[in-house]
């Protein structure tokens, strides 16, 4: 039986869009809520990309009630999102963003008539904060559009490339009701970030957890095949009596076998969390 815990990043369970790890699969999307059925489980993070994203499901009403019928029929809870779109056109780094921060709160009013709780940020790659002046300006933005956020009751969580003193101070700054940190596993292995000094920094503000692998320095790798230190890992959400999450965002299958992958995936996470009695 798989850990109810236990979700997958959705694309991950079909083929590849335009060879790229992580895309919406807007030919597919239905098939996964029966191939995750299939092997037992029962959450899923949507995606949503900047190119093609008011024709999203998720953005639509007529899509919106498709994934609450396919969501109910299969058994499959969409808790949280991965805002890829942010990190594609992030309106932090760009002038004149008005109509990009328009699409952050119908992103944010999308996800709220659907049930979705958690909003990632990708404050990663094109979306990296690179200086204290977009850090200031990205803060100040969350702060000023508390209420809206509030009102929603979305809670938005960072995913960032910061080192672990330097996050500390950065969502420090923002209140913890609604705003948090996506921890990722292999993010942080491709830092070389210490687990231990990450969880004493920020563990109480983790609301999310992405689950993958990565070796220092370079890309996303076969669970277990990188330097990500699980069972450390697993102990240190121990630590912080962790509830939320562990969604599978791990390497693609190169001969295809996506569903076998992402089942042996969530069977390893599985034996994590009893050995760390998570």
């Amino acid at each position: 039986m798989i850990d109810n815990r236990i979700g997958f990043m959705q694309g991950r369970l079909v083929d590849l869009v335009d060879n790229k790890i992580q895309a919406f699969p807007m030919l597919e999307w239905r098939s996964e809520f029966i191939y995750a059925n299939k092997i037992g489980l029962q959450l899923m993070e949507w995606t949503l990309d900047y190119e093609e994203l008011y024709n999203n499901p998720l953005m639509k009403q007529s899509g919106q009630k498709e994934i609450r019928k396919l969501s109910s029929k299969y058994g499959l809870s969409i808790p949280s999102l991965t805002g890829d779109c942010f990190m594609q056109a992030p309106f932090w780094k760009t002038i004149n963003s008005t109509s990009l921060e328009k699409q952050f709160f119908d992103v944010l009013r999308a996800c709220n008539n659907l049930g979705i709780k958690y909003v990632v940020v990708p404050l990663v790659d094109n979306g990296a904060l690179t200086s204290n002046e977009e850090e200031e300006r990205f803060v100040e933005f969350m702060l000023q559009n508390y209420a809206v956020i509030e009102e929603l009751k979305i809670k938005i969580v960072f995913e960032s490339d910061y080192e672990p003193e330097k996050l500390f101070n950065f969502i420090n700054k923002l209140p913890s009701d609604y705003f948090g940190i996506n921890y990722d596993i292999g993010n942080s292995a491709a830092l070389n970030f210490d687990p231990q000094e990450e969880f004493k920094s920020y563990g109480n503000r983790i609301l999310n957890v992405h689950v993958k692998d990565r070796k220092i320095g370079s890309s996303t790798v076969p669970l277990g095949t990188g330097n990500a230190n699980f069972s450390q890992v697993f102990n240190e959400l121990k630590k912080i009596n962790y509830s939320g999450n562990l969604i599978l965002q791990t390497a693609r299958d190169v001969e295809g076998n996506h569903i076998n992958t992402i089942e042996k995936y969530a069977s390893m996470v599985r034996g994590w969390i009893n050995e760390a009695s998570l």
